[in-house]
């Protein structure tokens, strides 16, 4: 397949981009600078994308957007948080839906936080949205795939926590923890919907590769835990205590807004149609998982 990648640089995207190509491929990115052969320029700040550059794809996978973990949560940087990925998917879903040789397949990235804090209730695909400012962005970034609803195959992947040493939240993680100073956060019973980054990788190349998905998918692992739960295990695999705990107060402290709606939010997320399409994990329980990518 001929496959287009937004956010090709980025943790998820490369790692995508080389799976892709390993399975035999042929990818191309969509960029805002580089000027490599196999990028395509474009600027959704400004609206700028040349639609005849986009002919002739099979599948189009959407993962651009600025870091939500990156820097506290001011105004200014909520709007870049929104903007970045309802902007950008709005144009590309009108682009390619005006194409004449559209992709067969348009998958754009979501994020759990669309459920936003419902404590330990079981959510999936059919679940109703929360109430914070991560749930409304993330269905205003669903519904900018709308364009392409009628001439194409959408999915839109709701992600999990993506654990990899290689970036992100297990990466922040590990040198308090392998310092012996890690623990719970908050009450500890918080759900974190969690997913490898292999399976994230795999989850959506599966989204490409399956006609019979469509809509909204989880991309979570189907054993999510809490954060006591998880806090254990990883100190477990690292041969280190948990002993020195973060109170609620604290992280609001430290992170502002951030902490309440990415640490101390529970979300306890199932991927129901992932598991109802055969979808195999390669990493469904996390201390295998932790053990498999920290090669301990």
């Amino acid at each position: 397949m001929r496959i287009l990648i937004s956010g090709i640089t980025g943790l998820v995207g490369s790692s995508l981009a080389a799976e892709a190509q390993r399975q035999g491929h042929e990818v191309c990115g969509l960029s805002r600078s580089s000027r490599a052969p196999n990028h395509i320029l474009w600027n959704p700040d400004r609206g700028e994308l040349d639609a005849g550059q986009l002919e002739g794809f099979d599948a189009v996978v959407h993962l651009a957007g600025d870091n939500i973990s990156e820097g506290r949560w001011t105004e200014a940087k909520k709007k870049r948080i929104r903007d970045s990925r309802v902007n950008s998917t709005e144009l590309l879903a009108s682009k390619l839906a005006g194409l004449q040789a559209k992709p067969r397949v348009f998958v754009s990235a979501s994020a759990i936080g669309f459920y936003g804090d419902q404590a330990d209730k079981p959510l999936d695909e059919q679940s109703s949205a929360g109430t914070i400012f991560l749930s409304g962005v993330c269905n205003d970034w669903e519904q900018a795939t709308r364009p392409a609803w009628e001439s194409m195959r959408v999915v839109q992947t709701r992600i999990g926590v993506v654990l990899t040493p290689k970036g992100g939240a297990l990466a922040k993680m590990l040198t308090p923890f392998r310092m012996g100073a890690g623990g719970i956060i908050g009450s500890g019973r918080q759900y974190m919907s969690w997913v490898a980054l292999p399976d994230v990788v795999g989850g959506l190349l599966h989204a490409v590769q399956t006609d019979s998905l469509h809509g909204v998918v989880n991309l979570v692992s189907p054993q999510p835990v809490t954060n006591y739960e998880f806090t254990k295990t990883l100190g477990k695999v690292l041969h280190r205590p948990t002993i020195f705990p973060m109170p609620a107060f604290a992280a609001r402290l430290a992170f502002g807004q951030m902490a309440d709606e990415l640490l101390l939010a529970s979300a306890r997320v199932l991927p129901r149609k992932l598991e109802a399409s055969h979808y195999a994990f390669q990493m469904p329980q996390l201390e295998s998982a932790l053990r498999q990518l920290l090669a301990t």
